[in-house]
């Protein structure tokens, strides 16, 4: 069989010649097991700004088996690792990260279980002791929000996993421009598979999700494979409704006991009140039409301005 290993990059100099030499090691070591039969290293560079391209240029230049994607400016982390899995010719595929926290160690594993009959086969975290307890504690919300929303998510998985060339001419079908790939091979089905590990520290440079990012992704996660929080407008519209009766019997009552300001309680709390709710639920309404807008437009998930060691044509 034949491995891709895909590596989303965007401003990584600092690790990008020792996670090259790692998981070129790792990769020759698997071929010498005869766990695989060959294997190509697909990079995708998401417009960095260092000098993570021209790294990336001289190690394709030194070998066929090193594949370069260069999309023209900044796109995203799920956009180049969709891009790395639509342009991989393996039989199977692993995407992992290049700042070494995900260990490519563990591919060998993987492979093991892809062989057993898995599809899909996902690397979880046995714990998140290189996370701050803020992180942790956002993380478990994030997954038991998302679970009671009905989306399918494996958790503590990002996106270290493999792949099966059935899932991933299976994912070619998938046109979604708000790509949330953590939820998107859960619902695809087939068989699935996991394997642990404990996350490393990350060896250099930043990380690329900050809180902003952290919080923008979830929000992406949860409207793009949940109605719910529609749901939760429409419910909070009727309770709303039900609860303006009892404001009603409120105002008889203070009426009669000669202790209201007149007009003041029934007017101005459910002007606040009501108002508000309209200003947030119309904001999450529009969040919704956003998408529907972004989709229906049917712009490309990302462009490419370079291919190195890749037929320019694919």
């Amino acid at each position: 069989m034949k491995l891709s290993i895909v590596i989303p990059v965007f401003n990584e100099e600092a690790v990008l010649r020792s996670t090259h030499e790692r998981i070129s090691n790792i990769s020759v070591d698997m071929m010498n097991r005869q766990l695989i039969d060959d294997y190509e290293i697909m990079y995708v560079d998401d417009g960095s700004k260092d000098n993570s391209l021209s790294i990336l240029k001289g190690l394709a230049a030194g070998s066929v088996k090193i594949k370069v994607l260069a999309f023209s400016r900044n796109f995203g982390h799920q956009p180049a690792l969709a891009a790395g899995i639509l342009h991989s010719s393996g039989d199977a595929v692993v995407s992992l990260d290049a700042d070494l926290q995900d260990p490519p160690e563990l591919i060998g594993e993987m492979i093991e279980v892809y062989k057993s009959g898995h599809d899909i086969v996902y690397a979880v975290r046995e714990g998140r002791k290189t996370d701050t307890l803020f992180k942790r504690w956002t993380a478990r919300v994030f997954y038991r929000i998302m679970q009671s929303m009905g989306v399918d998510l494996i958790y503590d998985h990002a996106d270290f996993r493999l792949i099966s060339r059935k899932v991933v001419d299976e994912f070619k079908k998938i046109k979604e421009v708000n790509l949330f790939l953590r939820g998107i091979f859960p619902y695809m089905g087939f068989r699935r598979g996991i394997v642990r590990y404990e996350r490393q520290e990350r060896r250099a440079g930043e990380t690329k999700y900050p809180l902003k990012k952290m919080l923008a992704f979830a929000w992406e996660g949860i409207t793009s494979f949940s109605s719910i929080p529609l749901r939760i407008a429409s419910f909070t519209g009727l309770m709303i409704s039900v609860g303006s009766i009892g404001l009603i019997g409120w105002a008889f009552y203070t009426k009669m006991i000669g202790s209201a300001i007149p007009g003041w309680a029934s007017i101005v709390i459910p002007l606040f009140f009501i108002g508000g709710l309209n200003i947030l639920f119309l904001g999450l309404i529009g969040e919704y039409i956003g998408k529907i807008y972004a989709e229906v437009k049917k712009r490309p998930l990302f462009i490419i301005a370079e291919k190195h060691n890749i037929d320019p044509f694919s």
